[in-house]
């Protein structure tokens, strides 16, 4: 079962180089997480993902982790990030790291190590072929960059290579199997490296591309989910409060294999996707279901997430998103009307949730060139606009110094205009949040139950003794439902029930208890 901890859970995503600088260098660091956590835990936010934070090249925006054990300089130090833990544990704020297990950084010492011709104890810890001019079939890979003959393969970009897990089905020579020395001292060395940071007060980790470790695995997942297994015996025994939560999006897979949560994420086709981005290539009609009068349909969505949610609700928890580094902000085709709808679903739907930061105030996506591997994800990752003075507030240092531009459009959401305005998105999120923290019904582990998903009619769901209806489109709906004693707790818009019929108004949404 997942910890217990998680059944109250919401949790901030930040991206460190984009959140708040304290020394003006133009970029993010732990010291400015630490400023903001009482805006954060207002917000009603009581945990947090910080993205890769450990010493990198940054060719992939710290997903290419040089060193595992050392903070990047730029955010600070290893006891700038301990503060972090015990002053976020004061103000009752967990804390999760990013966890990479896949591959390193091509800078990584183990991979300098392993490039060498002369055989030492890095030498399998990577993936290679047995021949300068062998390819890896099947595979990306490289070579010609190393002194060892041979070509080694990548896990994502050029900068990424493999870490060895084995290969579930070995099919050429040079490839190890799960139980080769090297692939068991890979496993080993990511369990010294969870055990370094859980020990210094870390509660836990986001694992990105959870399923990527075991080559030529089968559709299950089988030789990925043993190594989390096995990963997951140690946590229980060592830190059983410790959280894990996967870049899976399969939660069927991922929760068997030991992760106490599973991301709902944006991929083409996904039910996620019909919610808040279904578009393609960012100029194709838009039916996403919380977008007004879009003709979006809530079974696009129901239809996989309650396979998920069915199969696996005694086994941990769905997570959906508002967004992360890696997806269109949502503002991007939704207005602040329509968000407030979107959010006030994903916060009480089953499950953890996951806030990412800007979000609550609305902001924008912007088109921007390639920063650290972004490519179209950068215009995502812009410095947090905390208010109108020098950089939106992000920074006190130089424009051109800025780790991204900050929005500078007239119009661009701030915290301090969204706090001083009693009707923004801002005050609907901490307002929504608030109310899932009181109410046991609408948090991670209460039960769901479908009342109406019809074409025409407004959605509705019940958590426990609570009844939620939403309507996105303009007009007002209605269905049959007999809601004789109870009362409205909380609405965006209008919402009646009478002589068993809800009624509700065009872009509303309603809890009855």
């Amino acid at each position: 079962m997942a910890a217990k901890w998680l059944n109250d859970a919401v949790f901030y995503e930040i991206y460190p180089q984009s959140f708040y600088d304290t020394n003006g260098d133009g970029i993010g660091d732990i010291q400015g997480i630490i400023a903001k956590l009482d805006y954060i835990k207002g917000l009603g936010c009581n945990a947090l993902w910080i993205n890769p934070c450990f010493d990198s090249p940054f060719k992939d925006a710290g997903y290419d982790v040089r060193d595992y054990k050392k903070v990047a300089p730029r955010y600070g130090t290893n006891d700038d990030l301990v503060e972090l833990f015990n002053v976020a544990h004061e103000k009752g704020i967990r804390v999760l790291l990013d966890l990479v297990p896949g591959h390193t950084s091509e800078e990584h010492e183990w991979f300098r190590m392993s490039q060498k011709a002369e055989k030492n104890e890095y030498s399998d810890r990577f993936i290679w072929t047995d021949f300068c001019f062998a390819a890896a079939p099947g595979f990306p890979y490289i070579g010609g960059e190393s002194e060892r003959s041979g070509t080694y393969v990548l896990n994502f970009f050029k900068c990424q290579p493999a870490l060895n897990y084995g290969f579930f089905k070995v099919d050429q020579p040079w490839q190890k199997p799960m139980n080769h020395p090297a692939a068991i001292a890979t496993r080993e060395a990511i369990k010294d490296i969870m055990r370094f940071w859980l020990s210094r007060g870390c509660d836990g980790f986001r694992v990105d591309m959870a399923s990527s470790l075991v080559k030529n695995d089968d559709e299950k997942k089988t030789g990925t989910s043993r190594i989390w297994r096995d990963v997951r015996r140690m946590l229980d025994l060592e830190f059983p409060e410790a959280a894990m939560v996967s870049e899976w999006s399969n939660p069927s897979l991922a929760l068997r294999a030991g992760y106490d949560c599973d991301f709902y994420l944006n991929e083409p086709g996904s039910g996620y996707s019909t919610l808040m981005r279904d578009y393609y290539n960012h100029d194709s009609e838009d039916h996403s279901y919380f977008k007004k009068d879009a003709g979006g349909d809530i079974n696009r969505f129901l239809d996989q997430y309650l396979d998920w949610y069915n199969d696996t609700k005694d086994l941990g928890y769905i997570s959906l998103i508002t967004c992360n580094h890696d997806t269109i902000r949502p503002r991007y085709n939704l207005d602040e009307s329509e968000l407030k709808l979107a959010y006030a679903t994903i916060f009480t739907l089953p499950g953890v949730p996951f806030l990412y930061y800007g979000d609550e105030i609305g902001m924008r996506y912007q088109e921007l060139p390639t920063k650290e591997g972004g490519y179209y994800r950068t215009g995502s990752r812009t410095p947090m606009q905390w208010d109108n003075s020098k950089n939106r507030g992000f920074s006190a240092g130089n424009k051109e110094d800025l780790y991204l531009p900050v929005d500078e459009s007239e119009d661009a959401p701030t915290v301090a205009g969204c706090e001083a305005d009693p009707d923004s998105l801002l005050h609907t999120v901490k307002e929504i949040l608030a109310l899932r923290h009181s109410k046991t019904d609408l948090q991670a582990a209460g039960d769901l139950q479908i009342v109406c998903s019809e074409a025409g009619k407004p959605f509705v769901y019940r958590r426990g003794s609570l009844t939620i209806a939403v309507n996105p489109d303009s007009n007002e709906k209605e269905v049959t439902l007999d809601l004789s004693g109870h009362s409205i707790l909380w609405q965006i818009g209008t919402a009646g029930c009478e002589d068993g019929v809800l009624k509700v108004g065009g872009q509303s949404f309603v809890i009855f208890e």
